[in-house]
C-alpha cells in the first residue's frame, strides 16, 4: 500500500514524511481493517513530526483522524463496506485505576492513534473493533475527517470549562478544533467571542456567528463566562485567563505547552477563576459528539490534499494556510 512514512521524527523540516510503497496493513484479532477514505490532518501530528512529544516507534504512519470502510475482520457489528472513524484513543488498557472509574482518557497505558500504532496516512489501517465508531447517515467522508479529533476534542473542551446554553464562551485561536466549536456553542445559544491571528481566521469567525472577533492581542470587552484555548501558547492562556469573570473556567485544548509565563495571582486567578487541562478524549465523547454533529448538521470547512501532498499539508496547518480543516485523501 501506499503511505506517507516518518522515519525521523523532528530531523528534517521541510518535508519529513516521504511517500513510500510499504506492506499492506493487516488486522490482527480484536482488529478491523478498514480502506482509509480520508484523513484529517490534526496539530498533534506536528508535535509529533517534529519531535516535540518523544517518538514512540520507527518509521511511524501519522495521522488520527481516519475515515474507513470495513475491507476486512468483518464482525455482524462491522459488516465489509461500514464506514466509521477513528480517533487518537486507539485503545485502553481497561484494567488501570481510571479505566475502572470511566476516565479511559487519563488511561496509564493507552494506544495512540498515529503515535503508538500506524495510522491513516495510507491507503488501509488497522484498529482495534472496540475504538471505532459507525457515522452518521448522510455526513461524507471529507467532513467526517476533522470531526474524529477535532471536533470531539473542542466538544470535551467545553464540557471540561463547565460551559452551559446560553453563556458567554471566549475562544482563543481559532482552527480546526474551534471552528466545529463555535457551531456547538451557537446551537447551545450561546454568545462566542473569538481572539485569533490571521485576518483570514477572524472572517471565518465572523461568517460563523461570532459575536465579537479581535487579534490576538486584543480582549473582548464583556467578561467571559468560560474560555478554550486552542494555540499552544502560554501567553494565550493568561489571556484567556485575564477575560474571565470571578468563577469563571480556562480550558486548555493543546496536548502540548510552550510555557506558563508569570502572571499576577490576585488579578488573575483569585476569585475562583481555574485553569483546566484537557486530556485525550473517551468513547462517550465520541458518541454523543457524532450524534449532535448529525443533529445540528455540522460540516466544516475543508481543504483537501491527496496523499502524495501530506507534507504540504502538515506545512499548511504549521503556517495557518487554510480556514477550517485540512483532510488527506489517498
Amino acid at each position: 500500500m501506499k503511505a506517507a512514512v516518518l522515519a525521523a521524527p523532528g530531523k528534517i523540516v521541510d518535508r519529513p514524511l516521504h511517500i513510500a510503497e510499504v506492506p499492506k496493513a493487516e488486522a490482527a484479532a480484536g482488529q478491523v481493517l478498514l480502506r482509509v477514505l480520508a484523513c484529517g490532518v490534526c496539530r498533534t501530528d506536528l508535535h509529533i513530526v517534529e519531535g516535540e512529544l518523544a517518538p514512540r516507534r520507527e518509521n511511524l504512519i501519522p495521522g488520527h483522524q481516519i475515515v474507513g470502510e470495513v475491507a476486512g475482520n468483518a464482525t455482524p457489528e462491522l459488516p465489509l463496506g461500514a464506514r466509521v472513524g477513528v480517533s487518537w484513543i486507539g485503545g485502553t488498557d481497561g484494567e488501570c485505576w481510571y479505566c475502572r472509574h470511566n476516565l479511559e482518557n487519563l488511561c496509564d497505558a493507552p494506544t495512540f492513534t498515529g503515535y503508538s500504532v500506524n495510522g491513516g496516512y495510507a491507503e488501509f489501517a488497522a484498529v482495534r473493533t472496540d475504538f471505532v465508531f459507525p457515522l452518521p447517515e448522510g455526513l461524507d467522508a471529507l467532513h467526517a475527517a476533522p470531526l474524529l479529533c477535532a471536533g470531539i476534542i473542542g466538544f470535551r473542551s467545553l464540557r471540561v470549562a463547565r460551559v452551559e446554553p446560553g453563556e458567554r464562551v471566549g475562544l482563543f485561536g481559532f482552527g480546526a478544533s474551534a471552528h466545529l466549536a463555535i457551531e456547538v456553542l451557537r446551537s447551545w445559544g450561546c454568545e462566542v467571542y473569538v481572539s485569533t491571528r490571521g485576518a483570514s481566521h477572524r472572517k471565518l469567525a465572523e461568517a460563523l456567528g461570532a459575536k465579537w472577533v479581535g487579534s490576538e492581542m486584543e480582549r473582548p470587552s464583556v467578561e467571559l463566562d468560560r474560555a478554550v484555548t486552542f494555540a499552544p501558547s502560554g501567553d494565550v492562556v493568561v489571556a484567556a485567563l485575564a477575560s474571565l469573570r470571578k468563577g469563571g473556567v480556562v480550558a486548555i485544548n493543546a496536548i502540548h505547552l510552550d510555557r506558563i509565563p508569570e502572571f499576577d495571582y490576585d488579578q488573575l486567578l483569585w476569585g475562583e477563576r481555574q485553569i483546566r487541562s484537557v486530556t485525550n478524549m473517551t468513547r462517550a465523547d465520541a458518541r454523543e459528539f457524532l450524534a449532535l454533529a448529525a443533529k445540528i448538521d455540522l460540516r466544516p470547512k475543508v481543504t483537501i490534499f491527496p496523499l502524495d501532498q501530506a507534507n504540504e499539508a502538515l506545512a499548511a496547518i504549521k503556517n495557518d494556510a487554510v480556514d477550517g480543516a485540512a483532510v488527506i485523501v489517498p
